[in-house]
């Protein structure tokens, strides 16, 4: 039981972390989306400066120090514009003769020098500065150069006698820059970043996590400190626990923090990409790769050129395959939809013929229909005519049940009608009542209850098929000219000559035939329809299509 809890806790933890890092990746890419923002910010404060600087008026000194803030502002944003103002700084520190701006210029130099995987260029400018003769205030820069340059060197290194000198050397600058840290706040964030390093470098990473949430808590994102512990801090979690999630963590929220500062020599990305690589996101370590290639190229980094060069080929060849991969997948899925796209043709095409055999029985029944009121002697005739068009709409798949069934009982009814017709005549014929036989064919009465009994027909099998029709018209006309049915009606004269050439009979003599109005009648009525619709020239067209 114990163990079914613990495991349901561990799947809801787990699930929760994974929300918790998609939302980071989502920040990430937001934030990513917005460098340009963050660099136009960085550059505005760096050209506020370069107009103070611009003043003929202020001295060396001040020049001086404004050109430091310059440093400052493109150590980590661009390395020529460092370089280039840092030699400016070396100049003016001479032409003012103190050594001492001289000395922390040049260990800005060699700062950056060594920042960017330019080591020995670093070695050699703080190898020429006199140890005797550096402030106090700057041994920490001065222990802290050498400390960095061993301690890629003794990492890079392949020959196993240079690599243990470069870590004597490295633990030799090491106790130097602790007993000089020892003098300085113990609650500032370089003396706590020292102390961190001593601990990683002794293997307690447990002591270095506690030292590290210290420097993560007095810094915020966005500065070059919170970065650089939000860095070491993946990559401790992952060596102390195995533990990829907070990793990828870590390296995000220190990826956000350096877009965040502009600052353009970093590695949360390129690791990060790296990770996800191993992992198979191939898709964002293909985009986050080549977002810290366009940052190392900016601040023009070896190091970070290196570092991306090693991985990036991988990458973009695995995202090479995978677009072909899915390049193929969607060439293959295009076949398929031609495939069914030519057998929808053929369906189409199949219900194109049976929507024409049917249109061709509408029209043969509206012959039988008019026919079946001659005489009885073509009632033989008429019922060859009807076996005919059963045999055709027997061939029809498409009809609906209660169209044929409509249309065949109609026809009962009309040879029912017929043969009481016949029945009757014969009657008057033998009781010698011709006169009254005479002054009945004269009256039109039968004629026109026929015709509303067609018509009734005709409306109720037209609207089971095409149940919105009257609202599809309406829809293709002004609105005040909308067609507006009686409470009994179902369809009125300008509806069946719509309905009519929706089922293709747009011949107005053929319409006129039908529905037992004058051509000229027919015509005026459509041309009224046409003038009354939103898009004229194309209503009848749209008529056609109503489904």
């Amino acid at each position: 039981m114990a163990r079914s809890i613990f495991f349901i806790l561990f799947l809801f933890t787990s699930t929760l972390n994974a929300q918790n890092l998609d939302s980071l990746f989502q920040e990430l890419e937001t934030t990513m989306s917005k460098r340009k923002h963050y660099d136009e910010r960085k550059k505005t404060r760096i050209n506020n400066i370069k107009k103070l600087l611009s003043d003929q008026d202020i001295n060396s000194e001040n020049r001086y120090f404004l050109t430091s803030r310059l440093i400052l502002e493109n150590e980590y944003y661009s390395f020529n514009e460092s370089l280039h103002y840092i030699n400016n700084n070396i100049d003016l520190a001479t032409s003012i003769g103190k050594d001492s701006l001289k000395t922390e210029s040049i260990l800005k130099l060699s700062n950056i020098l060594a920042t960017s995987g330019r080591y020995t260029e670093s070695l050699n400018l703080l190898d020429g500065i006199n140890r005797k003769v550096i402030p106090n205030g700057l041994l920490l820069r001065f222990y802290g150069n050498y400390k960095k340059c061993y301690d890629e060197l003794k990492n890079s290194s392949e020959v196993k006698r240079i690599s243990e000198k470069y870590r004597g050397l490295y633990r030799a600058y090491s106790d130097s820059l602790n007993t000089e840290i020892s003098r300085n706040d113990k609650e500032s964030i370089e003396y706590l970043i020292v102390i961190e390093q001593n601990y990683r470098d002794a293997n307690k990473l447990g002591e270095a996590l506690k030292i590290n949430e210290e420097i993560l808590s007095k810094s915020i994102s966005g500065t070059r400190d919170f970065s650089f512990a939000a860095f070491n801090r993946s990559y401790m979690l992952r060596w102390l626990n195995d533990d990829k999630l907070n990793q990828k963590k870590y390296l995000i929220l220190s990826a956000i923090s350096d877009i965040k500062g502009a600052i353009k020599d970093n590695a949360s990305l390129t690791n990060l990409a790296e990770v996800l690589f191993e992992e198979g996101d191939v898709e964002r370590a293909h985009k986050f790769i080549n977002f810290s290639l366009e940052d190392a190229q900016f601040y023009n980094s070896q190091l970070r050129f290196l570092h991306i060069s090693n991985i990036s080929p991988q990458i973009s060849n695995s995202f090479e395959a995978r677009i072909q991969k899915q390049r193929n997948k969607l060439q293959k899925q295009l076949m398929f939809i031609s495939a069914l796209s030519i057998i929808l043709l053929m369906a189409l095409y199949f219900i194109f013929k049976q929507f024409q055999k049917i249109k061709q029985a509408r029209e043969q029944a509206k012959v039988v229909n008019v026919k079946l009121r001659e005489l009885n002697e073509e009632l033989k005739v008429k019922n060859e005519d009807l076996r005919q068009i059963h045999d055709e709409l027997a061939d029809v798949g498409r009809v609906k049940e209660q169209y044929i069934g409509s249309f065949l009982n109609l026809y009962s009814e009309y040879i029912d009608k017929l043969d009481g017709y016949r029945k009757m005549v014969r009657k008057y014929i033998l009781t010698n009542k011709v006169n009254k036989l005479l002054e009945l064919t004269k009256s039109k009465q039968v004629i026109e209850e026929e015709l509303k009994l067609f018509y009734s027909n005709f409306d109720k099998s037209f609207l089971h098929i095409y149940p919105n029709f009257i609202n599809s018209v309406n829809g293709l006309l002004k609105p005040e000219e909308q067609i507006q049915i009686g409470d009994n009606e179902q369809l009125n004269t300008e509806l069946r000559i719509l309905a009519l050439i929706r089922l293709g009979i747009t011949n107005s003599s053929k319409i006129s035939k039908i529905l037992r109005y004058s051509v000229n009648t027919i015509y005026n009525y459509r041309v009224k329809l046409r003038n009354g619709a939103i898009k004229r020239d194309e209503f009848e067209d749209l008529v056609k299509n109503i489904g």
